[in-house]
C-alpha cells in the first residue's frame, strides 16, 4: 500500500515505514505525531483512488524523528571572459519523519 501525500507544497510517495526528508516544521516537536490529510492518490494491493482534489477520509500518520540539516550545496557564478567569479554555499533544513501508517 502506498500514498502520494502533499506535505508543504511538495508531493512525496509514501509507504508505511518509509523515511522522509522534508522541509523544516518548527511546530513538530521530535517523538510527536503529525498527520497529513492532503492524500492526493492511494493504491492498495492494485485498488487505485485518485483525489478530486483529494481523497475524502484518507490520511498518512508520520513520526518525527529529528530535526536536522543537508549536504552543503555550492552556488557558483561566472561570466566568461570578464573576470567575476562568486561562490556561495547553502545547508537546507530537514525534518525527518518515519511513515506510521496510512488510513484510506
Amino acid at each position: 500500500m502506498y500514498a502520494i501525500v502533499e506535505i508543504q507544497g511538495q508531493q512525496f510517495k509514501v509507504e508505511q515505514g518509509n523515511k522522509l526528508f522534508v522541509h523544516r516544521m518548527n511546530e513538530a516537536e521530535v517523538g510527536s505525531k503529525v498527520e497529513f490529510d492532503k492524500v492526493l492518490l492511494v493504491d492498495n494491493k492494485g485498488t487505485v483512488q485518485v483525489g478530486a482534489p483529494v481523497v475524502e477520509g484518507a490520511k498518512v500518520v508520520c513520526e518525527v524523528v529529528s530535526h536536522v540539516r543537508g549536504k552543503k550545496v555550492i552556488v557558483f557564478h561566472k561570466k566568461r571572459r570578464k573576470g567575476y567569479r562568486k561562490r556561495n554555499g547553502h545547508r537546507q533544513d530537514f525534518t525527518e519523519l518515519t511513515v506510521k501508517n496510512i488510513v484510506a
